[in-house]
């Protein structure tokens, strides 16, 4: 089967960093599904491991977290799909990326596709649906409805591919205040299409941003971008018992600065529940059935921001290529091979 993929870790230019290749059909296992890829997505953690997980000598490494297609095979053990289902999700970082023509999951990962979107489009979905909707509900610990309508949530990169997601979970879902930051006229208007009751600019002090809008303190922050950076703008704005949340890697992070304030923090990670196989692990599979059921109702909006073409090395070095630059809006999909 046609794949790309790459055997050394290379800047993005170098015509060497993904290629194209053949492998051999992947093998379902007894919970998995072998899944004919009709459409991916490429987020951030793709450039991440190809420059920092270097393959073993002669071994090619795919990569590819974002996943739409239809149910080719399915293994003894599977109970949730049948073959020719329509299917989306974002796999375990574990195993082989998606980056090819067929691919293997374990079905507890996956859910069912929503039923008036295209494969392009639901391509664009299960990674970043799954981080802001566990970093919203699970990590944060917010509740849909009202009942948290005195509560406010500061979402730091908000026009990236999980605040995208984020801004709409938190807007349509929840009573909260819903403030987000973007740096460019046209980010900062793609976040208030999607729901943001504020938006600020976050090249500049954000507490101060903040202060000059009449808003004193927030009781939530998602930092998804360069929370080393912000950090002490962030500690700043938190009211006391506030809670922070994050999804970057930053290099240092001085969390002392949380003690005056008793603020927590906490730290969403999606691919966990599936590199560890925890006990709910068949979570995300309702949580993504949940998705599709409020993508067909209208309430949430798939985050497609640009699509790219058909899958190959030369249109995901592309695609890398934008996401390292930082100026991507929404997610970048591919189709097809």
């Amino acid at each position: 089967m046609k794949a790309v993929a790459y055997f050394h870790s290379l800047p993005i230019q170098d015509p060497q960093a993904l290629q194209d290749i053949e492998l051999p059909e992947p093998v379902a296992g007894p919970r998995d599904l072998l899944v004919d890829v009709k459409a991916i997505s490429v987020n951030p953690v793709d450039t991440k491991v190809r420059q920092n997980v270097q393959p073993d000598a002669g071994t090619a490494k795919v990569l590819g977290w974002d996943v739409a297609g239809v149910v080719k095979a399915v293994g003894s053990e599977v109970s949730l799909f049948k073959v020719g289902d329509k299917v989306f999700y974002a796999g375990s970082i574990a195993r082989a990326g998606a980056n090819s023509e067929r691919h293997v999951v374990d079905e507890r990962i996956v859910g069912h596709m929503p039923k008036s979107l295209d494969f392009a489009h639901a391509a664009a979905l299960p990674l970043t649906a799954i981080t802001a909707w566990e970093l919203l509900f699970e990590r944060l610990g917010i509740k849909q409805g009202d009942a948290d309508e005195q509560q406010s949530l500061l979402i730091v990169g908000a026009a990236g591919g999980v605040g995208s997601i984020l801004t709409q979970l938190a807007s349509q879902l929840t009573a909260l205040k819903v403030i987000g930051s973007a740096s460019r006229p046209e980010t900062q208007a793609w976040v208030r299409e999607l729901g943001a009751d504020v938006v600020v600019d976050h090249s500049q002090p954000l507490s101060e941003a903040l202060k000059g809008l009449g808003i004193d303190a927030v009781t939530h922050v998602a930092s998804l971008t360069q929370t080393d950076q912000h950090l002490d703008q962030l500690v700043d704005a938190l009211a006391p018992q506030g809670k922070l949340a994050l999804i970057d890697d930053p290099k240092a992070l001085d969390i002392t600065k949380l003690k005056r304030k008793s603020l927590s923090l906490h730290w969403e990670f999606m691919y966990t529940r599936s590199l560890f196989e925890t006990a709910d692990m068949i979570e995300q599979h309702h949580l993504l059935n949940r998705v599709a059921e409020l993508v067909d109702a209208g309430t949430l909006r798939t985050t497609l921001g640009e699509h790219f073409g058909t899958i190959n090395a030369s249109n995901l070095r592309r695609a890398h290529a934008l996401l390292e630059s930082g100026k991507s809006k929404g997610k970048i999909v591919l189709e097809g091979f």
